[in-house]
């Protein structure tokens, strides 16, 4: 260590960790006496028995998960950076930094949409000329094109702009957004109604769906899609659209602009393009050749920047001088700027984002998720960790100034084709990893397995903020996507039960499970939200009589892991209404997205079928995002995934209504029916009241939100027939 070391960031224990290490065990020994339940009154006839040993089986799961879960939450750390002992330190070697913007469809990601991240990231508060930023367009939209080419003379005005007046968040329609427009001054009017004809004219050429003739006749960088066949067929398409390293590429002050480059790289229909691994990996190879910034900070299209330091906070894990050397990349959060004060689908990730990745991060560091995420260039291209490893800030080799821009863009070209990485190490060892629809977590697991930790950073202001999703089956099919990727990583190579083993931490071990085992989690819910209610139905208690002791471990394991839930979610920054919606997701993600992604991932290793990556929407018709803003759920779509859920919602209401009727019809009532299966109940009536929006959009709302009434029809008959049919296998 030099001498003068100025310490760039300060690790702190959360508190309270004892007194919650003591209430966690209070519950794992409820939920042995739980187990040791089902074990010691095993009911003696055959079919009751397999019904007690299923509960038995999801009893036993749900513990394991429990356990698993409990892993972030035993040493959950925080971290604080020092940004002027950085400048202070290293102001005159600050590392070069590429940032890669990653979009591939601009119908479901508008291009207005994604030029407004481009533009929040090039205003940085970083010297520009060590500043460069990528748009991979894997779509080979000219549209997308057209609009960063508008966008990067707009940057001219607005880059100044921001630094003058300092201006937070820096993506122009959110600025606007947040500001009255009483109180702009001159400046901002000027800039604002810049900004508004440009979006105008991005919109125009959308809505077209093709660019103005006397623009495409004037800009040469058209001329290459002149060799375009379709999305999957076409060239690589490369432009350099601001040259940093051009004395005349300046901005209405006078200053350099950051580098800011196109591409597309080449597809072809006999080439298998890797979704997003393979346009990250391509961005890594053409960079490379282009700027070779030892930082690099990959962002979705729709995730802005709203942080204008978020450089220098991931600066100060990567430089520090003690510790830095075993960080290979510096996570941050996903945070949105449309969500409801309610969350009504759950998007913020509230748990995993302010509890479950501080944990992580005090067990080896967090996953890596695909976006907000600064890397080691030479780590993500593979460098192995080395306890002797010292990066060399002080290294001039992070821009070519040798060959003139069209020798620079024909070079890089070359790197984007897509027999580039035949027989290589490109997607095995090299870039992000193939052959998993979480590319990113997966790359994340195999850099800490070769010994390289990571770091969570959750500045007190937001570094990114996008779109969450706005209906119910964009969070279902999202999630669909993660838990299916997830659990093909705990089957892979990679999995953090057999391959990561003595390379990773044990906690750090059963954090990733947690994910890698969402879809699995299917199967245990499925059984309890089912089997219990038709039992209830039939008279047939499956849990301890009120008047048993045995009741007392199964009430307190479920009070106090749903109350640790509810001040845990309220501590993090939630309400308690937001709370019960997460519980509702919680159930519906686990009884369709993670079902079918289990069914999926079942069929890809008996290859009998393929996983596809599937784009979340980043577009809402405005009928869909009044009723989001009133907090309404959104069905308006036939999906088997709804199917699903209203079935199972349905069973539970016919169940909780027969069991009434024949509970007032017998001489008993429904006191002894409480007495005898109080917990039945309970169980049958919350899944009731939990799935109360979905009663609603089944048959009493009338707007275009509703199931459709196809779907209710055949739900209400499917669960009609599996109530009738357990009453009379019963």
């Amino acid at each position: 260590m030099e001498s003068g070391y100025l310490q760039l960031f300060e690790t702190k224990e959360a508190k309270g960790r004892v007194v919650y290490r003591v209430f966690a065990a209070s519950i794992f020994v409820g939920i042995c006496l739980i187990w040791s339940y089902r074990v010691k009154f095993l009911p003696e006839d055959e079919g009751g028995r397999w019904v007690w040993l299923g509960l038995f089986a999801a009893e036993v799961w749900f513990g394991f998960y429990w356990v698993l879960t409990q892993a972030p939450r035993w040493n959950p750390i925080h971290r604080l950076t020092f940004k002027h002992n950085l400048s202070k330190r290293h102001e005159g070697e600050l590392p070069g930094v590429d940032i890669f913007v990653c979009t591939a469809d601009p119908d479901m990601e508008p291009p207005a949409m994604v030029i407004s991240t481009v533009l929040s990231v090039m205003a940085y508060d970083y010297p520009p000329e060590k500043l460069s930023v990528y748009l991979s367009d894997d779509a080979g939209s000219e549209l997308t094109y057209y609009a960063l080419m508008q966008a990067s003379q707009f940057a001219k005005h607005w880059i100044p702009f921001c630094k003058k007046f300092n201006i937070q968040p820096r993506s122009p329609p959110a600025y606007f957004d947040s500001q009255s427009s009483d109180h702009l001054g001159k400046e901002e009017v000027f800039i604002q109604k810049l900004y508004k004809e440009m979006e105008s004219r991005i919109n125009t050429a959308v809505e077209l769906g093709r660019v103005p003739e006397e623009i495409r006749s004037s800009s040469e960088g058209f001329s290459q899609w002149k060799s375009y066949v379709s999305r999957r067929d076409h060239d690589t398409f490369l432009q350099i659209v601001i040259d940093g390293r051009d004395p005349k590429a300046t901005d209405v002050e006078g200053s350099v602009l950051p580098t800011l480059v196109y591409l597309a790289r080449e597809k072809r229909p006999q080439y298998f393009h890797n979704f997003k691994a393979g346009a990250m990996n391509a961005l890594l190879r053409v960079s490379s050749q282009i700027s070779n910034g030892q930082i690099i900070l990959n962002v979705d299209c729709d995730m802005y920047s709203n942080n204008s330091d978020a450089i220098r906070d991931a600066l100060c894990f990567l430089m520090d001088e003690e510790k830095g050397h075993e960080i290979a990349y510096v996570q941050f959060p996903q945070k949105f700027n449309n969500v409801m004060k309610n969350d009504i689908y759950a998007s913020t990730l509230r748990v995993i984002s302010e509890v479950e990745f501080p944990g992580l991060d005090g067990s080896g560091g967090p996953l890596y998720i695909g976006t907000g995420c600064f890397h080691r260039r030479d780590v993500l291209c593979g460098k192995k960790y080395s306890k002797k490893y010292r990066n060399d800030w002080n290294s001039k080799n992070y821009r070519n100034f040798k060959d003139n821009v069209t020798e620079l863009e024909e070079k890089s070209k070359q790197l984007a084709n897509c027999s580039y990485e035949e027989n290589t190490q490109w997607g095995k060892e090299m870039g992000l990893r193939y052959g998993c629809p979480v590319e990113d977590v997966i790359t994340g697991l195999s850099i800490q397995s070769q010994g390289w930790k990571s770091v969570y950073c959750n500045p007190e202001r937001g570094a990114f903020l996008g779109v969450a999703p706005t209906s119910l089956i964009q969070t279902l099919v999202q999630h669909k996507r993660w838990s299916e990727g997830d659990f093909q990583i705990i089957l892979s190579r990679y999995s953090p039960v057999r391959c990561a083993r003595g390379k990773i931490s044990l906690g750090l071990r059963m954090g990733y499970c947690i994910y890698c085992l969402w879809a699995v989690n299917s199967l245990a819910t499925l059984y309890y939200s089912i089997i219990p209610s038709v039992y209830l139905l039939k008279g047939v208690p499956l849990f301890p009589q009120v008047s048993s002791p045995w009741l007392i471990p199964f009430t307190y394991v479920i009070f106090a892991k749903y109350a640790a839930s509810l001040v845990e979610f309220l501590l993090a920054g939630g309400t308690i209404l937001g709370w019960w919606n997460e519980q509702r997701i919680w159930l519906y993600k686990r009884t369709s997205s993670y079902l079918f992604a289990l069914i999926d991932t079942v069929l890809k290793t008996l290859g009998l079928s393929n996983s596809a990556f599937v784009i979340t929407a980043k577009v809402t018709d405005q009928e869909i995002s009044q009723r989001y803003e009133k907090e309404i759920m959104e069905f308006g779509a036939s999906s088997p995934m709804f199917t699903i859920i209203a079935t199972i919602s349905l069973v539970n209401v016919l169940c909780f209504l027969g069991m009434l009727k024949k509970a007032v019809e017998s001489g008993s009532g429904l006191v002894m029916t409480f007495q005898t299966m109080v917990l039945q109940v309970l169980l049958c009536g919350i899944l009731v009241l939990i799935n109360w929006p979905l009663y609603q959009g089944l048959f009493f709302r009338t707007d275009k939100g509703k199931m459709p009434t196809s779907l209710a029809i055949k739900s209400f008959i499917l669960a009609l027939a599996t109530c009738i049919s357990f009453s009379f296998l019963l």
